[in-house]
């Protein structure tokens, strides 16, 4: 019953995607502002649809730690998922996402005129500087950063080594940063198409302290990620 489930969601995605990519082409050229609001309702009927044919409820916990303005999430990266809620969660969401994502089709050159930030991650240090005033920018617009500090997909029960990124980027910019663990690959598992039923845990944990040197804030984040993790 769940793998039915799984796969009408993943052909509801599918479907959607391209539906939509459509509708946000004409938008980028009439109404450029619609995008991101655009791809929130988008997101919006994409969580609800993995709520009603996969069983997979939501919790957000720490919300209230969010500050007004431009702020950056350090988020945990499990899933699929961990791409889609933010769009659902935050008035004006940027991901920094990977400079591939541009060559999705249909959506993939609609994803920086809605706000969104992609770095070249081979580009080294004038990637990170070209990263940096972009991050600068989005935030002192007062939109939310979200960046995944492991770099990619981490399973459940497994560690990466967080990327140090993230130091320079606070640095830089003065934002606070906040981590931000989950456990969504335990229902939405990583290269899967089969969902299992039950309920993702989000945790916003408090700002960082500023200030923090590089060893600092990458433990800061191990530990909300790998220690403390949502029930911390």
């Amino acid at each position: 019953m769940f793998m039915f489930g799984s796969l009408l969601f993943h052909l509801f995605i599918i479907v959607s995607a391209v539906s939509a990519g459509v509708v946000a082409l004409a938008l980028n050229r009439f109404a450029p502002a619609r995008l991101l609001p655009f791809g929130q309702a988008w997101a919006r009927l994409a969580l609800t649809m993995l709520r009603v044919l996969c069983g997979i409820n939501i919790v957000v916990e720490g919300l209230e730690n969010l500050p007004p303005g431009g702020v950056i999430l350090a988020a945990q990266h499990q899933s699929a998922f961990d791409t889609l809620v933010w769009f659902t969660l935050l008035g004006r969401p940027s991901y920094v996402m990977k400079q591939e994502l541009r060559r999705l089709p249909v959506i993939g050159g609609l994803l920086e005129p809605a706000g969104q930030i992609a770095i070249d991650r081979t580009g080294g240090a004038r990637a990170l500087r070209l990263l940096i005033e972009q991050v600068r920018a989005a935030g002192a617009n007062g939109r939310q950063i979200i960046i995944f500090p492991e770099g990619t997909r981490v399973a459940p029960g497994q560690v990466a080594q967080l990327q140090p990124g993230i130091v320079a980027i606070a640095r830089a910019t003065g934002l606070p940063v906040l981590p931000v663990a989950t456990d969504s690959g335990r229902y939405w598992p990583r290269d899967a198409i089969r969902k299992r039923p039950g309920t993702i845990r989000i945790k916003i944990y408090p700002p960082l302290a500023h200030g923090l040197d590089r060893i600092e804030m990458l433990a800061a984040l191990h530990e909300a990620f790998y220690e403390r993790g949502v029930g911390g």
